[in-house]
């Protein structure tokens, strides 16, 4: 694993924590019916924690000298409450295999500390997608 790749990498997991932070806010403006308020307070929680993720991220690019990417990935369209949590749900669930995948590289590359604060992202990340998948679970059609 030679250090471009790995910045590479790192920005591309970074533009997905750029477009989380947008996803979450954006789903809790749109939440609406019976569950609003706890949707969007579900949503809202998130920010927070993607945040942390995105600044560790750039941090580290800065450190390894590259340049941190400041645009989004695309964030999905969602309609309905069902959507926005299934949509949630992939993108967290998509995290999960990035981080694993970064620990590897990193592990590979010979970062340690990079290695573990990517494997406790990983705990992060699986802990937002359980709980989403728990939400969804008895959500009506």
């Amino acid at each position: 694993m030679d250090k471009q790749t790995l910045i590479d990498h790192l920005n591309q997991d970074l533009a997905n924590e750029l477009s989380a932070i947008i996803q979450y806010i954006t789903y809790a403006a749109k939440a609406s019916g019976p569950y609003r308020p706890q949707l969007t307070q579900f949503f809202l929680a998130e920010v927070a924690d993607e945040q942390l993720h995105a600044q560790y991220l750039a941090n580290k690019i800065v450190a390894l000298g590259g340049e941190p990417t400041t645009t989004p990935a695309p964030v999905p369209a969602a309609s309905s409450n069902r959507e926005m949590l299934e949509k949630i749900l992939a993108a967290e669930n998509d995290a999960v295999t990035g981080y694993t995948q970064r620990a590897q590289e990193a592990e590979a590359f010979g970062d340690k500390g990079l290695a573990v604060q990517l494997e406790d992202m990983v705990r992060d990340e699986s802990g937002h997608s359980e709980e989403t998948a728990r939400i969804l679970k008895d959500w009506p059609l």
